[in-house]
């Protein structure tokens, strides 16, 4: 699934719509370069399950946030600042991401060979200094529902 968003407004809207569908368990792995929106996704994630958008932020030299929703948590990883991939173990991420919540990882790209065997991809790509082109990808027919779900919540 390809969406396009032409400003933060937008790509937090894409968040809300994706967190009505999102369950427990769920993993979403964000890719994209600096600047490119994955916190603003995130953002509206949290929106969508009830957290304030304003206690998101980037976790800088926190690697985990965990935020409490009203139908939801969210675990929040930021593994920008991660040295190495021996860090990753070094976190215990795996009971984050089996623990009640939903888990978005910014970042994912240094999980590298840790990446779950099912999760939702998304790829951030700049198209101009509010363009953005998300590109969804599932793997897994738990992701594959979910997209499916998404898509008529988007189209509705």
């Amino acid at each position: 699934m390809i969406l396009k968003s032409d400003s933060p407004k937008k790509t937090l809207q894409i968040g809300k719509i994706l967190a009505e569908n999102i369950k427990k368990n769920d993993i979403i792995c964000l890719f994209g370069g600096l600047g490119s929106g994955k916190t603003v996704l995130t953002q509206g994630i949290a929106m969508g399950l009830g957290i304030k958008k304003r206690l998101v932020i980037s976790p800088s030299f926190v690697i985990i946030r965990k935020y409490t929703g009203r139908r939801l948590s969210l675990n929040h990883f930021d593994l920008y600042r991660l040295q190495k991939i021996d860090d990753i173990l070094a976190l215990g991420y795996q009971e984050y991401f089996y623990d009640e919540a939903a888990t978005v990882v910014e970042w994912a790209e240094r999980m590298r060979g840790f990446l779950p065997e099912e999760y939702l991809k998304i790829e951030f790509f700049i198209k101009g200094a509010t363009r953005r082109l998300l590109k969804l990808t599932a793997f897994g027919r738990r992701y594959r529902d979910l997209l499916s779900r998404m898509h008529k919540s988007h189209e509705g």
